[in-house]
């Protein structure tokens, strides 16, 4: 039998000037599939330590888990700590201003491994942040990007080890900044960027120390101010841009 415990705590604040859904999040075991949907501004998907109005990281814990999240209107947030193997996370955000921050198993609890993360924006404005396996080894993780909207900021640090990371940008001003590092003989990475707008932002580096990293970007757009920086360092000398 599985062994998981999982609690969740759903907050309604109902005032005539404030409409703030919040969830709080704690989970332990393995196979847990958690769905969850918020529509409205201002809403929070946080820890069971966080406090109205003020939210710090969700907890997950255990092998083999689906987080799916539909977050829908403006100044969401959503603040992940998730430690997992064979781990499944679709998020979906529609509207502006939004902050999404998540690590997965950042000190090799559970190594990673074998995890598969979709990230859907519709808006502008949105701050994303994504960190797989930053002091482990995110071996065969799959992580897709579909951004579709202006002025967005999304980082993402990979401690790559045969992982593929595919964005698709659809708009203007917005700023990419992807890093992925591995020092295993199989760390080689694949990134793809598909980008369509005016004005970017992107600064990509693959640092794999021992093995041949892949990188494809087309970008389509003419803007005097846009940058593409693009590093790929296997044990070289210091480079940048």
């Amino acid at each position: 039998m599985k062994n998981k415990l999982i609690s969740i705590i759903a907050i309604i604040s109902l005032g005539a000037f404030a409409a703030d859904n919040e969830i709080f999040v704690d989970q332990s075991g393995t196979g847990a599939n958690i769905d969850l949907e918020q529509l409205g501004i201002s809403n929070i998907i946080g820890g069971l330590n966080s406090t109205a109005g003020s939210v710090n990281a969700l907890d997950l814990d255990g092998n083999t888990m689906t987080l799916d999240i539909n977050m829908i209107g403006a100044t969401n947030k959503f603040l992940g700590d998730i430690f997992a193997d064979n781990f499944t996370g679709l998020y979906n955000f529609t509207g502006g201003t939004n902050t999404f921050t998540i690590q997965v198993d950042p000190t090799d609890t559970y190594s990673s491994d074998g995890s598969d993360q979709n990230v859907a924006v519709t808006g502008s404005g949105n701050t994303f942040t994504l960190n797989q396996g930053t002091t482990a080894i995110a071996a065969s993780f799959n992580l897709d990007w579909i951004i579709q909207g202006s002025n967005n900021t999304i980082t993402s640090n990979i401690n790559i080890d045969g992982a593929t990371n595919y964005v698709d940008i659809d708009g203007s001003d917005n700023t990419l900044t992807y890093t992925g590092t591995g020092a295993n003989a199989s760390a080689g990475g694949y990134f793809y960027l598909d980008h369509t707008g005016g004005s970017r932002t992107f600064n990509i580096q693959q640092l794999s120390t021992q093995d041949n990293d892949w990188l494809k970007i087309i970008s389509n757009g003419g803007n005097a101010s846009s940058t593409v920086c693009v590093i790929q360092n296997d044990q070289g000398t210091s480079t940048g841009c």
